[in-house]
């Protein structure tokens, strides 16, 4: 008769322990469509498609139960808000020689909304960036208000157009409409974990 091989009693301790020490025992892993389905539900703004669609993409994403997801979201925010401001930066840079010939120049307006938008992209950037850090921590509370605030600066860089009588240019809309989306998903699936 042959005795268990010691490594294997010793390796489940240790994934065990492993497990214990990361919170994992008795966490039910939601998957990205039940969190979206979820949120969905919750807040009648979260489009469903839009945050499977996006949520799915990102490498944190399978596995993650609605506390990871809601840092996803978070995430997603960072990124999109940066890449806004940097077109911005390319916009505004028009006047350029190699850039010349790619864009007209924006006009007074235009550039005067254009600099108002990139500042409040950084910022929306830094909410996003505190709605992960917060929800990290879980302080839901907090991470949910500055997924909010991430929504209500793209909000107003949209004024800052419409108030100069001119439309946003195209990466800027694009932008600003991802931003909210994600800003509403984010917000809902943190307001999942505040009411489960």
């Amino acid at each position: 008769m042959s005795r268990p091989w010691p490594w294997r009693a010793l390796l489940t301790v240790a994934l065990a322990s492993l497990a214990a020490l990361h919170g994992l025992t008795g966490v039910v892993d939601a998957t990205v469509q039940e969190t979206c389905s979820a949120a969905a539900s919750a807040d009648r703004r979260v489009d469903y498609a839009f945050c499977v669609s996006e949520l799915d993409k990102h490498r944190d994403s399978p596995g993650a139960d609605a506390w990871g997801l809601a840092k996803v979201a978070a995430n997603v925010g960072v990124n999109n808000a940066g890449a806004a401001a940097n077109e911005i930066d390319a916009l505004l840079s028009a006047t350029t020689p190699p850039a010349a010939a790619a864009a007209p120049a924006p006009d007074a307006r235009a550039a005067a909304a254009l600099r108002q938008c990139e500042k409040l992209y950084y910022d929306m950037e830094l909410a996003f960036a505190g709605a992960y850090d917060e929800t990290n921590a879980r302080n839901y509370t907090a991470g949910r208000q500055m997924a909010a605030d991430a929504d209500s600066l793209v909000r107003r860089c949209a004024a800052g157009f419409a108030e100069a009588g001119i439309p946003p240019p195209e990466p800027v809309a694009r932008r600003g409409a991802y931003a909210v989306q994600i800003a509403i998903v984010c917000t809902a699936i943190t307001n999942l974990l505040i009411s489960p």
